[in-house]
């Protein structure tokens, strides 16, 4: 499993809750988020957990399972699809397939990504599920796995249905698993034009052609959705994902969105704070082979911070007094607590670095013995 939002593992604290932050810039947007996914921090967002109408953001739950399919090989990307008639009759945006017409799975993907193609989503749903109704229940599975406790579909493309909702903070959590669970497909996201049977099919992302920094991900757009986007840049090693929602525009969902992303990467720092294996003490061991642990990080530790602020950061580390083996290795022994300007800025677990077996027959009663007059 990988870095959700705000990692199980760390237990870092609200940025909002710090005095001292860079304040984001007015957004006019009904809700937005913007995220460092590099540290696994929400930078800044209003009303993040609002249900909102996701429209074509659906497609990106599509996406996930699509490239899911794929890379467990019951899709293959040559693999030719023939289209049903339901797909071909969907309203609204289309990448155009033919009934008449197989297409790869390679061009669907493309289709639905970069033409957003209502039509390419259930053809792919059909193809993996049976049926689009059996293909929503496995989004809405996976959503419950992912950890998206506000968001529910009841169809593969986004048309407007009663009971389909989703947040701005979901939709950063399904960004980030696509990122990060599929690097070989995410590529998509960043093509601009798409050609299919003969029709030039333009990516609706306006900072696909106004950043060089900006990869990806999805545009969407219903009446009463508004116009939506959730963008990624990738800058200086650091990768942020924002969220807007509910513009009056595509010019406008660009430019809240360029200015939520700039915000994040001009005014913040996300400095590698400790690496996998580091050690910050040791622990004493009762009754074990080895009489004691070192306590230090299972994975590398990052943090989000006001620019040039890093080394002004202080630590309080907490250990466990003693321990009595078996002690396994990954085992939470302590704690260390990153202070800024006397606020506490996040928290994260120590763990044993090494796993100690039970010592011989004698170390236990010696030990024993200490522990008693202990």
């Amino acid at each position: 499993m990988f870095r959700r939002l705000l990692l199980a593992a760390s237990l870092s604290l609200p940025l909002a809750s710090f005095a001292a932050l860079p304040q984001p810039p007015e957004v006019a947007a009904r809700s937005y988020a913007i995220y460092d996914m590099q540290s696994g921090q929400m930078l800044g967002g209003n009303q993040a957990d609002m249900r909102i109408e996701p429209a074509s953001l659906t497609k990106l739950m599509t996406a996930y399972l699509s490239f899911k399919a794929v890379k467990e090989g019951r899709l293959k990307l040559d693999q030719l699809l023939t289209p049903s008639i339901k797909a071909w009759k969907q309203e609204g945006s289309r990448m155009f397939v033919d009934i008449k017409v197989p297409v790869s799975v390679d061009d669907l993907l493309k289709g639905m990504i970069v033409q957003s193609g209502n039509d390419a989503c259930v053809v792919l749903a059909e193809a993996i599920a049976g049926s689009e109704e059996a293909f929503v229940a496995m989004m809405n599975r996976e959503a419950q796995r992912l950890g998206l406790v506000n968001t529910h579909y009841m169809d593969s493309n986004g048309l407007t249905a009663a009971n389909q909702y989703t947040t701005a903070a979901d939709l950063v959590k399904l960004s980030e698993a696509i990122i990060h669970d599929f690097p070989e497909f995410y590529p998509i996201y960043s093509i601009k034009q798409f050609f299919y049977n003969k029709i030039k099919q333009d990516n609706r992302n306006l900072l696909l052609y106004r950043d060089p920094d900006v990869d990806g991900l999805k545009t969407g757009h219903t009446a009463s959705a508004g116009y939506n986007l959730v963008a990624s840049s990738k800058r200086g090693g650091r990768r942020v994902i924002s969220v807007v929602t509910g513009t009056t525009g595509m010019e406008e969902r660009a430019r809240e969105s360029a200015k939520l992303l700039d915000w994040a990467l001009l005014n913040f720092d996300t400095p590698k704070l400790f690496s996998i294996g580091q050690s910050l003490g040791t622990v004493e061991v009762f009754k074990g082979a080895n009489q004691h642990v070192l306590a230090g990080f299972a994975a590398d530790r990052y943090i989000s911070l006001p620019r040039g602020k890093a080394a002004e950061i202080k630590q309080e580390i907490t250990l466990e007094k003693r321990l009595i083996a078996p002690v396994a290795a990954g085992q939470q022994i302590g704690s260390v607590r990153l202070m800024l300007d006397g606020q506490a800025l996040a928290e994260y677990p120590l763990t044993a670095l090494q796993a100690v077996e039970q010592g011989s027959w004698w170390r236990r009663l010696i030990d024993s013995i200490r522990l008693w007059f202990a």
